[in-house]
């Protein structure tokens, strides 16, 4: 090859090589200035982030601060009605402080609301009415976010309605599934209540101490499923409450309560899984009817209730299965009615004491299961089970004192129930089964000559 060849081929070679470099650079120096203006852009939409971030929460907090200035006491009440809607409205928008608002919200209501004297001057009744009607838009509101068609939903969130005076409210259909609920020392003066078909589902209601002093509530078709709601000394002393409600989980506490003079309802209530205790409840003067409640499964307890007065009645109930306890319990006067369907599970009378006023199992059907009168105490009063029907299934009255009143069985059918009066003193009173309607299966003793007090059917008599 010619030197000149070679130089060409030579120069050639250098000429790639420096075009091959110059790419390189060039494709480092695109990289490198790519990397830069990436970081440099995304430095920027970083602070725009930020910026708008932090827009956005001045603005939600001038939002608060606006509505929470318009709920002052000392606002006109079309003022305060705005701000309960700017507040409501926040809520929906402030995911991270919905909780606060709705605190706002309940905050109000918990506000002192007296009513005015009768003799109050008009100005100060309008005043009142318009406030009223500011408290209940807050209802209606909280209501309208726990239903399952709420556009933004509020389930889950806790609400403190603690000493907040209801005069009327409309909780139908809303959802309690989770979180607390808070009714603790809540009054019920007035108006309509209404938790109709509402679902307790989860987490805690707390109705403790709540005075139920007026008006109507009612719980008509609300669900019981989970989760705990408190009615422990609560006081029903007026008024009319509803309980006709599907208890199937969870646990409905009513101990110590006071049904001193309210008109009570559990008419249709169905108790299939749930716990329900009315432990130590007083019934001094109220009309409480179970009339019908069914009794499927789970547990009701009323042991210890005191049954002093007014009128308690489950004629109609079905004791079908789980567990019933009314031991230890006192009935001293008022009246009691079981005319009821005990055909399995079990009812417990265990050491209840019989001392006073007319308690009635008449019409009863004893036809399953076990109910147990062991060691309950009869000295006073009326117990009547006319025209009971024992045809299954066992009645215990072993260990039974009788020392006073009188317990009936007229025309009582005894035909195939176990019935068990063995270790049962009878020291007073009057036990009369002189006249039942079949002694196929008569009550076990252990006596040949029935004590003083104690009337058994001649042959004469038996129909």
């Amino acid at each position: 090859m010619s030197p000149q060849v070679e130089a060409a081929l030579i120069a050639a070679g250098v000429s790639t090589i420096s075009l091959v470099c110059t790419v390189i650079v060039a494709i480092v120096s695109l990289r490198t200035t790519r990397k830069l203006t990436d970081k440099s852009i995304g430095a920027q939409r970083e602070q725009m982030e930020k910026t708008l971030a932090e827009q956005r929460l001045r603005t939600l907090n001038e939002r608060f601060s606006t509505a929470a200035d318009k709920l002052g006491s000392d606002k006109p009440s079309a003022v305060r009605l705005a701000g309960v809607h700017a507040m409501a409205g926040l809520a929906d928008d402030w995911t991270e402080n919905r909780q606060t608002c709705i605190d706002v919200l309940c905050a109000y209501l918990r506000l002192p609301y007296p009513a005015p004297d009768e003799d109050a001057a008009p100005k100060h009744r309008a005043a009142f009415r318009a406030n009223r009607e500011v408290r209940h838009t807050i209802i209606r509101l909280i209501s309208s976010h726990l239903r399952p068609d709420a556009t933004v939903s509020w389930e889950g969130l806790n609400l403190d309605f603690t000493g907040v005076v209801f005069d009327g409210g409309d909780f139908t259909r809303v959802r309690f599934s989770s979180g607390i609920v808070l009714f603790y020392g809540a009054e019920f003066s007035g108006g309509e209540i209404d938790f109709y078909d509402a679902e307790f589902s989860g987490g805690q209601v707390d109705f403790r101490g709540a005075k139920f002093s007026g008006g109507e509530v009612s719980f008509i078709r609300a669900q019981f499923s989970g989760g705990r709601v408190d009615f422990r000394g609560a006081e029903f002393s007026g008024g009319h409450v509803r309980f006709g409600a599907q208890f199937s989980g969870g646990e409905v506490d009513f101990r110590s309560a006071n049904f001193s003079g309210a008109e009570i309802n559990l008419g249709g209530a169905h108790f299939s899984g749930a716990s329900v205790t009315f432990n130590r409840a007083v019934f001094s003067g109220s009309w409480v009817s179970f009339t019908p409640v069914r009794f499927s499964s789970g547990r009701a307890d009323f042991s210890g209730a005191e049954f002093s007065g007014g009128h308690v009645d489950f004629s109609g109930s079905v004791f079908s299965g789980g567990q019933v306890s009314f031991g230890y319990a006192q009935f001293s006067g008022g009246g009691v009615g079981f005319g009821s369907i005990f055909s399995g599970g079990q009812v417990y009378f265990v050491n209840a004491q019989f001392s006073g006023g007319p308690v009635g199992f008449n019409n009863a059907q004893f036809s399953n299961g076990q109910v147990d009168f062991h060691g309950a105490h009869f000295s006073g009063g009326q117990v009547s089970f006319f025209e009971a029907k024992f045809s299954g299934g066992q009645v215990d009255f072993r260990g039974a004192e009788f020392s006073g009143g009188q317990v009936e069985f007229r025309d009582a059918d005894f035909c195939g129930t176990e019935i068990d009066f063995r270790d049962a003193e009878f020291s007073g009173g009057q036990v009369d089964f002189g006249y039942p309607r079949s002694w196929s299966r008569p009550p076990e003793f252990d006596w040949k000559t029935p004590p003083g007090g104690v009337i058994l059917p001649g042959n004469a008599d038996t129909k």
